[in-house]
């Protein structure tokens, strides 16, 4: 059997090569060998029948190996899934010309050729639609004892011959449609695998996104503060210089994590880092969080949208006042963020330079049951607020990575 090869494309890849993998394939290819084995040995067993109760001539058993041959290649091509994709004209003209093969030359051969109508029950299966096929099937099996019984052989061998056509039939049918299984789960598997990768890619990029768009910020805004600073308050430009560094050693550390797929990010945490970062800015920040122990998905997804609207507030706004707030209650956590300073620019939720707007931001609080809000309210403040319930969906309880995307358009403008 073949080799299946995909060539994918890696954009990922430095050099932009495709690259081409191999894949093996092997459970589809067993499959396929065991209908082609079992196949063969129904045709072993028609010509050692033909050859062990007919003494003709050579040219009378030559004509039956061909005939048993070419019908059992016949049936091997109508197991293939692409069989069942045929127009059904085509599949009727070949279930014909089986019919043919399978009565015709029993005039010949007599008793030793009546199990072949198993193959063609089988066959009627496959090729007909089921309203149709069943009661055909079943005709195929009510008749092939009769030429026994009027060959005079006797109900014991009418009711082997009735047996041996449907066991023939359904194990035909049976792993035909097992084969046909194996190569669905086959293909669903290498889909769950490209999507996989295709969801590690993005992790991937989000969790970059989140963590350096924040540190480069806080360093940028540090470094212009540092530059002011150093004429005429040179020891506060050193203190400021030394938490540049800090952060610029968090911001390697958060990369070095995120490579390897594990960031866990705290609220309590993030909130106290944020006031710190405003307060550089010169940002009048008022911080309020109120809230028990988290789980460690709530906590991170919370702790990644106040990071994202901290870095959205440094980014496109003039904000003077910001608001942090936290709450908990029975069932639900709600984050609070309001800043004052908004500029025009585009709609909350707006791709803008390269962003991904809210709509990440939402997403990634519904996969674990909550949700977002964000908007401009009448006293002409930015309010973003996030809720989020104290225990994630399930399935989302072992994700504890960095998931959500900083927004780059007005929100928290």
């Amino acid at each position: 059997m073949p080799v299946a090869f995909r060539k994918t494309e890696d954009p990922a890849d430095a050099e932009g090569s495709s690259r081409t993998s191999v894949v093996p394939a092997l459970a589809p290819r067993l499959a396929r060998t065991i209908t082609l084995v079992v196949l063969g040995c129904y045709c072993t067993v028609v010509i050692i029948n033909v050859l062990s109760y007919d003494t003709a001539s050579a040219v009378k058993l030559g004509t039956c190996v061909g005939i048993v041959l070419l019908e059992f290649g016949v049936q091997f091509t109508l197991t293939s899934a692409s069989a069942r994709a045929w127009p059904l004209r085509r599949r009727l003209g070949v279930l014909v010309g089986q019919l043919v093969l399978t009565y015709l030359p029993a005039v010949w051969f007599g008793l030793n050729w009546g199990s072949m109508q198993g193959p063609l029950a089988g066959t009627i299966l496959l090729t007909l639609p089921n309203r149709v096929a069943w009661p055909l099937f079943s005709l195929v099996v009510a008749t092939s004892p009769v030429y026994p019984l009027i060959a005079g052989q006797g109900v014991l061998y009418g009711c082997y011959v009735v047996l041996s056509v449907i066991l023939a039939g359904f194990v035909i049918y049976g792993l035909t449609r097992l084969t046909d299984l194996v190569q669905e789960v086959h293909d669903t598997r290498e889909q769950l695998a490209r999507m996989a990768v295709t969801q590690e890619r993005l992790r991937f990029a989000r969790d970059l996104h989140d963590l350096l768009g924040y540190s480069l910020s806080t360093i940028t805004l540090k470094g212009e503060l540092v530059s002011r600073l150093i004429p005429v308050r040179p020891e506060q430009a050193a203190e400021e210089t030394t938490s540049m560094l800090l952060v610029a050693r968090q911001a390697l550390a958060d990369v070095r994590l995120v490579s390897r797929g594990y960031r866990d990010m705290s609220l309590c945490d993030e909130a106290e880092s944020a006031a710190k970062v405003l307060e550089s800015a010169e940002v009048q920040v008022e911080t309020d969080v109120r809230v028990e122990r988290l789980h460690p998905v709530v906590d991170t997804v919370l702790a990644t949208t106040l990071r994202e609207g901290v870095t959205n507030i440094l980014r496109h706004s003039k904000a003077e006042v910001c608001n942090i707030s936290a709450t908990s209650g029975t069932e639900t956590v709600f984050l609070t963020l309001i800043n004052d300073g908004v500029t025009n620019g585009p709609e909350p939720g707006t791709h803008s330079g390269g962003g991904s707007g809210l709509g990440n931001l939402r997403t990634r609080l519904t996969e674990i049951g909550g949700e977002l809000t964000a908007g401009v309210d009448e006293d002409g403040l930015f309010r973003l607020v996030a809720r989020a319930p104290l225990q994630p969906r399930q399935g989302e309880a072992g994700t504890t990575t960095v998931a959500a995307t900083p927004d780059q358009g007005r929100a928290t403008a």
